[in-house]
């Protein structure tokens, strides 16, 4: 039997539930500005209520003096500092236990993801969805600059989990997506330490049957710097959490359902 999403939907209030963004950084000095300036300026010209949380993974450069700078002009900032060993996985897990709102989305620091899709999401979690996949790989998407190995290896790994999981999603790799709080309550406490943390949410999500919309949304190759993604270091890791997941699925599906509805 394949995984369906749930078919009962809570829609809300336009602009009524408090926008979290995680924003992990690590040596993100040039970019991390004009991130903040893009992603205030599309919330704000919504009216979202919103925060930015930007965790400071360890930057051995500027980056957090240009985050304590910014604050002075976008008081929606909240800056942490990831207490624990650096790395992708554990500064989103420190975000998550810093944020305040209702509805959160992992972004990234580089400027690859679009201000008006992190609005989009928002507005598919106003509908009442529990969560928001966004796919670069579907009709109305674009992505540009992608290096062709890492593209080859992205679709060859992303088939792999449609098939293991039955599913439709095609991007489940990407961290870039949204949740209400009652999900990441759900499928926390979150163990990923690297870029697996994408595969250890979104699967641990779709696993518990959450109501999930999927949206076309654009995504643009680093300006400034380069990625931390080393594939040669991931396998081991993705596969553990990969590993994981599937026998929760497979052998306690049971218990999870029990727990994934908003708690009171």
């Amino acid at each position: 039997m394949g995984l369906k999403d749930a078919p009962e939907l809570e829609p809300v209030q336009r602009n009524t539930l408090l926008y979290s963004l995680i924003i992990p950084a690590y040596n993100e000095e040039e970019n991390i500005l004009p991130t903040v300036r893009e992603m205030a300026a599309a919330l704000r010209a919504e009216g979202i209520p919103f925060e930015l949380v930007i965790v400071n993974d360890h930057s051995r450069d500027h980056t957090e003096e240009v985050i304590r700078e910014a604050s002075t002009t976008f008081p929606e900032i909240r800056l942490v500092r990831n207490p624990l060993p650096g790395g992708l996985g554990r500064a989103v897990r420190c975000g998550l236990s810093h944020f305040s709102g209702e509805a959160v989305a992992i972004v990234m620091a580089d400027l690859s993801d679009e201000p008006r899709d992190v609005v989009a999401y928002y507005r598919k979690l106003e509908e009442g969805y529990d969560c928001v996949f966004g796919s670069r790989f579907m009709k109305g998407s674009t992505v540009k600059d992608y290096p062709r190995v890492k593209l080859f290896v992205n679709r060859l790994v992303n088939h792999m989990l449609r098939v293991l999981f039955l599913t439709h999603h095609n991007d489940l790799t990407n961290a870039f997506k949204a949740y209400r709080r009652h999900v990441i309550e759900s499928i926390s406490p979150l163990r990923a330490a690297h870029f697996n943390i994408t595969i250890e949410m979104s699967l641990s999500a779709l696993i518990r049957r959450y109501s999930i919309a999927a949206i076309p949304i654009n995504w643009y190759g680093r300006t400034w710097g380069s990625s931390n993604l080393r594939l040669k270091d991931m396998g081991r890791r993705y596969l553990a959490t990969l590993l994981k997941v599937w026998f929760e699925w497979i052998l306690i599906r049971d218990d999870l359902m029990l727990e994934n509805r908003p708690r009171e």
